[in-house]
């Protein structure tokens, strides 16, 4: 089952230079429907999110999963 860490992208300045950090606020699995084998995606919060932005990356090793 592929699944990714759902981020929220957050901007920042360092010494003038703008940088952004990803902070995790869910995870986003591939599922398949019965009967049909359609694939579609169940995303699952961590805590309700108030974001105009949501970022998906592919499960990080440094840190294990949350599932």
């Amino acid at each position: 089952m592929a699944h990714y860490t759902l981020t929220v992208p957050v901007k920042f300045e360092v010494d003038g230079v703008e940088k952004t950090a990803y902070r995790r606020v869910g995870a986003v699995f591939e599922r398949t429907k019965n009967g049909t084998d359609e694939t579609f995606l169940a995303i699952q919060l961590d805590f309700p999110v108030g974001a105009t932005e949501l970022v998906a990356f592919p499960p990080s090793k440094k840190i294990p999963d949350r599932d």
